[in-house]
């Protein structure tokens, strides 16, 4: 491959990688045609691309962006998974479709732009954006339900009392 089409390539997948903070990377030696539609099918599922990349372009590519601590894990023959939405969520994906296609091998990939290389299974075992918000949902609602809860019970007695007497008299 000339110099010039190295650079142009290079040059396009700095264009596709541009806005991403978030990828992994997966090998896929020794799945075959059929496997690699099917992992491929079901990641767009997730607004997801898995791209198979010459190493030594997409490093290059990688270089001085969000994604650049990834060129270390781009060893051997390699694939660029990366979404539109959330790597988590494909993450989460990935570690399902490594137990179906027990060639598929996850490596490493890079979340929101952390120059720290977490394994593909680490970043599925972390909590996606919607578990977080309603978490947070759930704890600033909570005080409320207990203030709610203490108000309401005196009031339970003192009904439960009047009935109480109201059938004694009666």
């Amino acid at each position: 491959m000339s110099k010039a089409v190295k650079a142009l390539m290079t040059e396009q997948l700095r264009e596709r990688y541009a806005g991403m903070s978030s990828a992994c990377v997966v090998e896929l030696t020794g799945l075959n045609v059929q496997a690699q539609e099917k992992l491929r099918r079901s990641l767009r599922g997730k607004s997801a691309r898995l791209e198979v990349v010459k190493n030594s372009l997409a490093r290059r590519a990688f270089e001085g962006g969000p994604l650049d601590p990834l060129g270390a894990a781009l060893t051997g023959p390699c694939a660029v998974v990366t979404s539109s939405g959330s790597l988590i969520d494909v993450a989460k994906l990935l570690v399902e479709a490594a137990k179906e296609f027990k060639k598929l091998k996850l490596k490493q990939g890079v979340l929101d732009g952390d120059p720290m290389l977490l394994s593909v299974e680490a970043i599925s075992r972390m909590r996606g954006r919607l578990e977080i918000l309603g978490e947070l949902a759930m704890l600033i609602s909570s005080p409320g339900r207990a203030v709610a809860g203490c108000l309401q019970s005196p009031q339970a007695k003192i009904a439960g009392c009047l009935k109480a007497m109201i059938d004694k008299a009666a």
